[in-house]
């Protein structure tokens, strides 16, 4: 079993930490199993000085995960119906995270399907959210330390990534073409790239 990863490797930019997690494999222990999955897409996220971020306008209840120590989870609910993840990095009082986009399964393959019982092998973990629902994971898990060997949730060392490619983050409407999103060349668990699209409102006739 690989090593979990030591806090110095996310006591960094996320910019930086955020290809370095390409080929490093995320484990979720539960009491049905176990479930890994080796990481192909990530996103960067820089706190204060990145207005796509959670914490671009400081700290609030939902992000307050972020300003602590390196190498912890956090985890947010979107859209009212799904979870993702992101491991926080830089020193505590500071705020840079970096999301989990997508992953090839394995380890607990069959646990993982029978999590996302319509998906095929290929998207069992393409896309944060699917990610998420695969382990998993949700808001309890938020401040776990995925540097501890016994952690229910961990990052341990893989197979590093021969090639990466990088580009304009998914689906966020501030500092859309910053080219912060990681991912490994031609691996079949990307997640396809898509513009943010503004949601649009229902406008009521009071008339």
């Amino acid at each position: 079993m690989a090593a979990v990863l030591p806090r110095s490797f996310f006591d960094r930019l996320a910019e930086e930490v955020a290809p370095d997690l390409l080929g490093c494999v995320l484990t979720r222990t539960t009491a049905e199993g176990v479930v890994s999955v080796r990481l192909t897409e990530v996103e960067a996220y820089a706190g204060p000085r990145d207005p796509a971020s959670h914490a671009y306008r400081g700290p609030t209840k939902r992000n307050e995960v972020m300003f602590g120590p390196p190498g912890h989870a956090y985890v947010y609910f979107t859209y009212g119906m799904h979870f993702c993840v992101n491991l926080v990095c830089l020193g505590e009082g500071t705020a840079a995270a970096v999301l989990l986009r997508a992953g090839e399964i394995v380890e607990g393959r069959e646990l993982a399907a029978a999590r996302r019982p319509r998906s095929s092998a290929r998207d069992l973990a393409r896309g944060p959210a699917r990610l998420c629902e695969a382990l998993a994971i949700d808001r309890e898990l938020s401040g776990t330390d995925v540097c501890d060997p016994a952690s229910p949730l961990r990052v341990s060392a893989g197979s590093p990534a021969s090639s990466f490619r990088t580009g304009p983050r998914t689906g966020v409407s501030s500092a859309k073409d910053v080219p912060w999103r990681f991912w490994i060349d031609g691996d079949p668990s990307v997640s396809p790239y898509r513009l943010h699209t503004p949601r649009r409102r229902t406008v009521i006739d009071q008339g």
